[in-house]
């Protein structure tokens, strides 16, 4: 995972800990998880887009 062990880890969470607190981190998760959501729901819209566009438009007509 990203050339990273187990003490590298360690160090991010207590990082992590130390920036944003305990209380914090269920906040910060669901956010991530929320962006996260998002971000895959939004690329394979543009793929169902671009497929509907082209489809619709048919074969391209030569002037």
């Amino acid at each position: 995972m990203f050339g990273l062990g187990t003490p590298e880890l360690l160090i991010v969470l207590v990082l992590v800990l130390i920036i944003f607190g305990a209380g914090k981190l269920p906040q910060l998760g669901g956010a991530l998880g929320r962006g996260i959501k998002n971000f895959k729901a939004g690329a394979g819209d543009d793929e169902s887009v671009l497929n509907t566009v082209v489809l619709d438009e048919g074969p391209a007509k030569k002037k």
